[in-house]
């Protein structure tokens, strides 16, 4: 089959920042009622007393309880203090009901001078209302108040004390909210536990003093996680319920891999030159083996641990099939080459402690800085918590932010005739690959596990060949050749597909993300939930990624979002015909900074891509009409429900794929395009921040586009053609050179 070369396009980007919000005001036609209003004031005054008599001396925490998925825009914005900033910053965790609909419950850490102002703000509130709206206010009434109707109720602090702005903010507030409490966290842990409390302000250490907790043994993760022994979160929890926000076992159980030994190994390998490191972090890995001149192997496990033969097998055999996966399993040559490895084993096998794992794993990472590509493949048999992070995702999630590295991590396995469903961590690590299996049939494998990750986000990521009952995996242990199964052993040959496109292509992790994504999601609509293979399963040849049918044009580009609008309106897509015979989709990949402390408002920075034809608005503007109809940003009052922007939009999600479909609902295949207005498409980025402003400051994103053409044309010629005319730098992604680039800048230069 001829095929053609992906493009990488070079171009300038533009960037507006976004329009000031207008007013805030309830839904049309819906109004508050002073009955809701007194309930809010008594649902305060109760948070108010039970702090009033609590002997813990911290600032008080006051959950808010939701009517629904709420918006950031939405959350409160005058019934707390003044301004939706000062709110924001006061959130100290967010999670979900566990009712259906699921509701928000957001917990703020605030002062007890603000507690009683709130309480002397909503009377005012209420006066108000009673005096000169009766029974209710509506919506009318708030759009008269914000047009400056009642000036004289307002100015000059007449008689209430209260500015127009946090009454309306007030009233909509009010809208919006359920009730008023505190939170307690009842958790039962029966091993050591990694506790996270609400961030009060209060040193952790004066906390636990207070309690009569002794802190000198408690080890910390950082200002707010402690490693706490049973007695002591037994402790925590009866004194104080309503610190936790958090609670997990440290220990985590590998689950078993069914291992059946097979014969001798007998492979050669040559010398190992200027191949690609990849890192591995495992349990330990014997040195014996035939490849290990090929493996630079560190012991992270502290030396009184007694280690034994057992803790070598699992390491051993995970990085056999990065260094030399292709030729132990030729059906899966995936023409990527040889991997040298970095192998830190920082784990026994069976049981570990996940504190200590953590803090090895975040060293690990900033005392190699060469290493891009890192292998996870261990994983907890316990299931993920809906409504909060575990630590080692989370660090995870911090250590690629900070740095510019990607973890492939697998997606964890159900243990023999067990009913464990969801995936264990660090599977839920938003940041990273998450990859689960698949049998050589393409179907899930038995002991497939499933995401949503804090009832949102869509793990694992892609699939892949781990081995399963009728055809296991084959690997090199300790003990010669063993077939194994298990996403332990599907992960590292997606590390190896990443490793190629950022080492040997010198593609940015952001666009290997997207490629792997892209590669793996296709044009069909998948025959499996997403919630086990993820976006599909990634082919076995990286040229069947590198390279596209010759009926389509694949384009990459790199960019970085420095306002809150970051768009390109040149992207000329060819005609025939005076119509546009392409159907299209895109795949987009960043790597936002994390908040686990946010709860399930985990994502600090949404990018909402829009791709698609340009027209012009009555305005005069340009808009581009999204391939997926996104109208999330959309000037014009359209009201979108924050739950229905979460799922048809991906919103807050760091992975949007959008594509349109080949064939139309009823089969056919799908028609050309007519042109809008000059044929130009465009793409524009829209960044959105939960908390600080600063956090999508100069984050870069990925982009990986397909044109594909309805008529088997190949058009790419002209497509490069059109987008030099229009200024674009275009570089064809050519495998030959590119390994030619990479061997002239590994020679070693000698000089007379």
């Amino acid at each position: 089959v001829s095929m053609n070369e992906i493009l990488q396009l070079k171009g300038k980007f533009e960037g507006k920042d976004a329009n000031p919000p207008g007013h805030s005001n309830i839904p049309k036609d819906k109004s508050v009622t002073i009955e809701h209003l007194k309930n809010l004031k008594k649902d305060l005054i109760n948070v108010h007393n039970f702090w009033k008599n609590e002997k813990l001396i911290i600032k008080p925490l006051i959950s808010v309880y939701y009517t629904d998925i709420i918006a950031k825009s939405n959350r409160i914005k005058g019934i707390l203090e003044s301004g939706s900033k000062k709110n924001n910053n006061s959130i100290v965790g967010a999670k979900f009901t566990n009712e259906n609909p699921k509701k928000h419950i957001i917990t703020h850490c605030v002062s007890d001078k603000i507690l009683m102002d709130a309480i002397g703000n909503i009377e005012n509130v209420i006066e108000i209302v009673e005096n000169k709206f009766g029974e209710k206010i509506t919506y009318n009434d708030i759009n008269e108040i914000n047009a400056n109707k009642y000036k004289n109720l307002f100015e000059n602090n007449a008689n209430f004390g209260i500015s127009k702005t946090r009454f309306a903010n007030t009233v909509v507030d009010s809208y919006y909210l359920e009730r008023f409490g505190v939170e307690h966290n009842t958790s039962d842990l029966h091993d050591n536990a990694i506790i996270t409390l609400y961030n009060t302000g209060t040193k952790t250490a004066d906390i636990m003093k207070q309690l009569n907790i002794n802190f000198l043994e408690v080890r910390s993760i950082d200002e707010t996680t402690v490693l706490l022994t049973p007695d002591q979160y037994n402790i925590l929890k009866s004194k104080a319920p309503y610190l936790i926000s958090m609670a997990v076992s440290d220990i985590s159980i590998l689950e078993k891999e069914d291992i059946f030994s097979g014969s001798e190994i007998s492979i050669s390998i040559p010398h190992p030159t200027n191949e690609p490191t990849i890192g591995v972090i495992d349990t330990m890995f014997d040195e014996n083996v035939y490849f290990s001149e090929w493996v630079k192997f560190e012991n992270r496990v502290d030396s009184r641990i007694e280690l034994n033969s057992e803790d070598y097998r699992h390491g051993t055999m995970v990085s056999s099939i990065v260094v030399d996966g292709a030729s132990i399993n030729p059906e899966l040559d995936d023409g990527c080459g040889r991997f040298k490895v970095k192998h830190f084993g920082v784990a026994k096998s069976g049981k570990f402690s996940s504190f200590t794992v953590l803090r090895e794993i975040k060293e690990i990472v900033e005392t190699n800085r060469d290493i891009k590509v890192w292998n996870l493949s261990l994983g907890s048999s316990m299931e993920i918590n809906p409504n909060f992070i575990s630590p080692e995702a989370a660090i995870l999630d911090k250590i690629q932010f900070e740095n510019d590295v990607i973890f492939v991590v697998a997606g964890t396995n159900k243990p023999k005739n067990s009913n464990v469903q969801k995936i264990g961590s660090p599977a839920d690590s938003i940041n990273s690959l998450v990859v689960n299996s698949v049998g050589y049939d393409n179907k899930p494998a038995d002991y497939s596990r499933e995401g949503v990750v804090l009832s949102f986000f869509n793990k694992p990521d892609v699939s892949y060949y781990g081995g399963d009952s009728k055809k296991g995996m084959r690997t090199c242990s300790p003990l010669g050749e063993a077939i194994v199964s298990g996403t332990s052993f599907a992960a590292p040959w997606i590390a190896r597909k990443v490793a190629y496109l950022i080492e040997i292509m010198g593609l940015t992790r952001e666009l290997a993300k997207a490629l792997i994504i892209d590669s793996a999601a296709g044009w069909s609509n998948k025959s499996y939930r997403p919630q086990l293979i993820g976006y599909g399963v990634v082919p076995i040849n990286i040229h069947d990624i590198v390279r596209t049918p010759d009926d389509e044009i694949k384009f990459m580009i790199n960019g970085v979002s420095e306002k809150f609008d970051t768009y390109n309106y040149n992207i000329p897509v060819p005609e025939y015909k005076d119509k546009q015979p392409f159907v299209s989709k895109a795949t987009l990949c960043y790597f936002p900074n994390c908040c686990r402390n946010q709860g399930v408002d985990y994502t600090n920075t949404e990018m909402d891509i829009h791709f698609g034809r340009l027209s012009k608005t009555k305005k005069g503007t340009v808009k581009v009409n999204s391939i997926n109809d996104n109208k999330q940003s959309d000037e014009g009052k359209l009201l979108m429900y924050e739950g229905t922007a979460r799922n048809m939009y991906r919103k807050w999600d760091n992975v949007k794929h959008i594509r349109e479909n080949l064939k139309s609902a009823t089969g056919r295949q799908k028609k050309p395009k007519s042109k809008k207005d000059n044929g130009l498409w465009g793409i524009s980025i829209r960044t959105k921040e939960r908390l600080n402003p600063q956090d999508g400051d100069g984050l870069k994103f990925g982009m990986v586009v397909t044109l594909k053409e309805v008529n088997g044309v190949n058009r790419i010629q002209e497509f490069i053609q059109q987008c030099q005319f229009r200024g674009w730098l275009v570089n064809k992604i050519n495998v030959e050179n590119k390994i030619d680039i990479y061997n002239k800048l590994k020679e070693e230069i000698e000089f007379d």
